[in-house]
């Protein structure tokens, strides 16, 4: 199975590396606009800056912003090979130009400099043909044992809750660790307690293991964190925002 990979990002060199590590998969080539940003792949493969330039293969595999996507897609109606994107928010027909589409993403977040165990990594599948749709199992098997087939629609939902869950968290984890850098406290005593709030929702809904002040209407506990954050106003409205939410989804009253 040969594939050409767009892009050069997070994305891209992940699924470049699992790929070039699996039996039965080429990477034939990776385009990106910028040159500087194809030293890593030059090492391994052929690439390119020109889309002209592109070769055939059986996929294409466009690692992309979202915004750039449809315009990008429709330079390859042209292509017999199958090309999919990799975006949780962008919808199949973003690629209505190509003869044969799909969706190819892995519900994952990704930073180059960390390493993932792909066997874990769930892949949303969404193709106009069952061959097709066949096609992206088997690439996907190649290197995960889990893939889902998702529609556009789903898709959709599906990526805002990803934003919630782990975006939304991860800012939280900032605010905690400012928190503790200014009373000069290591964030590091907080580690387990992440770790443990996330092993949780692995066996039960989040829903029944939910703690804290706000699900025990602790009203003392409030009012002393809400005067501790007096001196940061964006931080209090989102204690004040999260802690009624909170109260508001468990039927408790403020």
């Amino acid at each position: 199975m040969e594939i050409i990979v767009l892009g050069s990002g997070n994305v891209a060199t992940h699924l470049f590396k699992a790929f070039s590590a699996s039996e039965g998969i080429r990477i034939k080539q990776v385009f990106n606009h910028s040159a500087a940003s194809l030293g890593f792949f030059k090492k391994h493969t052929e690439v390119t800056t020109e889309i002209s330039e592109i070769a055939e293969a059986d996929i294409y595999l466009m690692a992309l912003k979202d915004d750039v996507i449809s315009d990008v897609a429709k330079k390859f109606s042209n292509k017999s090979g199958l090309v999919v994107h990799t975006s949780g928010s962008v919808a199949l027909d973003a690629l209505s130009g190509c003869s044969r589409r799909g969706v190819f993403y892995p519900l994952q977040t990704f930073s180059k400099e960390n390493d993932v165990d792909y066997s874990e990594i769930p892949f949303c599948l969404e193709a106009t043909s069952e061959e097709d749709l066949k096609l992206l199992r088997n690439l996907a098997g190649k290197i995960s044992g889990k893939a889902y087939e998702i529609s556009s629609q789903q898709r959709k939902k599906l990526h805002l809750s990803a934003v919630f869950v782990c975006n939304f968290v991860n800012h939280l984890y900032a605010i905690g660790e400012q928190i503790c850098q200014k009373g000069e406290i290591p964030f590091e005593i907080l580690k387990p307690l992440i770790s443990e709030t996330a092993n949780k929702v692995q066996q039960a809904s989040p829903a029944r293991v939910q703690t804290g002040p706000a699900i025990r209407n602790d009203h003392s506990t409030i009012d002393a964190h809400l005067r501790l954050l007096d001196s940061s106003g964006e931080n209090k409205e989102i204690y004040t925002l999260l802690t009624s939410a909170i109260q508001t989804f468990h039927g408790k009253k403020l």
